[in-house]
């Protein structure tokens, strides 16, 4: 495969990356593959001519040995915001706009999740840094169910230069943090915001929790001290949405 392509697999994942309207270099599909969601993929290949290749189940297994459902295809590399663009997606939402700034979540299947639920829960843009983020692979468009496609994702050289532009924006800086004082049920994110999660391990580097407007965190009543970040963020976002009153 070239480098200039990015493998995609499950049926979910393409027949999403097919509806954004994506350009499919090749599609893959196994030989005799049965099912409702195989037959309306393959339908919805043929009403847009993309070309499919049968192919026998042990061709898919080189390309991935993940869970592909026998489908496989491959696309142009997924294409990041400027943060040019993101600001204009900002200006652009003058009523209410939410963002999600991801510091440094190495792990494909919790950053795929994480797409999933902001696609989900109409969550504006969210920002990656450029080192250590994870990538935009097949396992996290796979985790995404193909979100990854409709969610505009921006990477920028260092997470402090996004969040400087969000505050001239008049954007608040949300961070989520075990040393908050206040709740996410006692926070109003009835405004233009932006949350910020941080990484698996080390959660919100000092430097970024010193540019936080307001830390915040869930209510954990168990034994366990923290949350998959994942989880996490999406218990912050559905509390966002709740509060807008959907």
């Amino acid at each position: 495969m070239s480098k200039e392509q990015t493998l995609i697999y499950g049926i979910r994942s393409v027949k999403e990356a097919i509806e954004s309207e994506k350009s499919l270099n090749r599609v893959y599909v196994q030989m005799g593959l049965k099912g409702a969601s195989a037959f309306d993929l393959i339908k919805t290949l043929n009403k847009n001519n993309i070309e499919i290749s049968y192919v026998p189940i042990e061709k898919l297994n080189r390309f991935t040995l993940k869970n592909h459902q026998g489908v496989v295809a491959t696309i142009a590399p997924i294409k990041f915001l400027s943060i040019d663009e993101m600001s204009k997606i900002i200006e652009n939402k003058k009523d209410y706009c939410q963002i999600l700034i991801l510091d440094q979540i190495s792990d494909v299947r919790n950053f795929g999740a994480i797409i999933r639920t902001a696609e989900c829960t109409a969550v504006d843009c969210i920002i990656i840094q450029s080192s250590g983020s994870a990538p935009v692979n097949g396992d996290t468009i796979k985790t995404s169910s193909g979100a990854v496609f409709n969610v505009p994702i921006c990477k920028v050289s260092h997470i402090k230069d996004a969040i400087y532009l969000l505050k001239q924006l008049k954007i608040k800086i949300y961070g989520a943090s075990e040393k908050a004082e206040k709740n996410i049920y006692q926070t109003n994110f009835k405004s233009s915001q932006a949350i910020i999660m941080g990484s698996e391990g080390k959660g919100l580097s000092k430097s970024i929790l010193a540019l936080c407007d307001e830390l915040i965190k869930i209510p954990l009543l168990g034994k366990i001290e923290s949350l998959n970040v994942s989880v996490a963020c999406g218990t912050i976002l559905y509390e966002i949405v709740r509060q807008r009153g959907f």
